[in-house]
């Protein structure tokens, strides 16, 4: 009996703890509860942001070029080819010997002797054919006709040995230049004097007559006068080449 009992009562109690763990299963869970505080809580405060603004797509402008004339000049050298040639055949050049803003003429022969009249108006320019040094000058007009002395017959004249061993003669001018005097130094084109009718061209039309000739003495007027034909010096000379007379050794 006792046995039974005991076995009654500790049946009794597992089912009172199966019971009451079933219980407690099913019950439902307190919901916690929050406590919210009736204070206002402040707004917070929206930070402005800055749009972000796309990257620019305009083209910058390009730098203006600097000007061709603020650019540094380059110099350039070019060399050159040495030449054996005789230095007074390349620095020789001749000139017609009369510029003038009137009518030139001239004839292929002269009368008895070889020179070349070239007439032109009273005044035009006498000038050095090619360079040289003044020989001989005649600023004074002597020739008196019932005389016809050879040596006056010129007027005022002006005579220059040029570079070349040529002496070159002008006569019958209205003047001499200032600065022409006897070892003047002159240059192709510099004036001597200006063209007229001095000595026996008093009774003709105005010329300068022009005379080559071998140098001598500044007295030989004979020789002075005219030894070759100038014709054809002249006309290479009126065209500017450059052509050096021919004297006969």
């Amino acid at each position: 009996m006792k046995y039974q009992l005991f076995r009654s009562i500790v049946a009794g109690v597992f089912v009172y703890v199966l019971v009451s763990c079933a219980g407690r299963s099913t019950a439902p869970l307190p919901t916690p509860s929050l406590t919210v505080s009736s204070t206002a809580q402040p707004t917070p405060t929206h930070l402005a942001t800055a749009t972000p603004k796309p990257p620019s797509t305009a083209v910058p402008n390009p730098s203006p070029l600097p000007s061709p004339s603020s650019l540094p000049r380059a110099t350039i050298v070019i060399p050159t080819q040495v030449v054996n040639t005789p230095t007074v055949a390349a620095e020789r050049r001749y000139t017609f010997p009369v510029r003038s803003r009137g009518a030139i003429r001239y004839g292929r022969y002269h009368h008895d002797y070889p020179a070349t009249d070239i007439f032109c108006p009273v005044g035009s320019e006498f000038v050095a054919v090619t360079s040289g040094v003044v020989d001989f000058v005649s600023r004074e007009d002597h020739w008196v006709a019932t005389v016809n002395d050879g040596a006056t017959r010129g007027g005022l004249a002006v005579a220059i040995i040029g570079d070349d061993g040529v002496r070159y003669y002008g006569s019958h001018l209205s003047a001499v230049a200032e600065d022409i005097q006897v070892g003047t130094r002159v240059v192709v084109g510099q004036l001597l004097g200006r063209t007229g009718k001095s000595g026996d061209a008093a009774n003709t039309a105005p010329h300068l007559h022009f005379g080559i000739s071998h140098p001598t003495t500044p007295d030989d007027w004979a020789m002075r006068r005219g030894e070759i034909a100038p014709y054809p010096y002249l006309q290479q000379w009126q065209h500017g080449k450059d052509v050096a007379p021919t004297l006969a050794s």
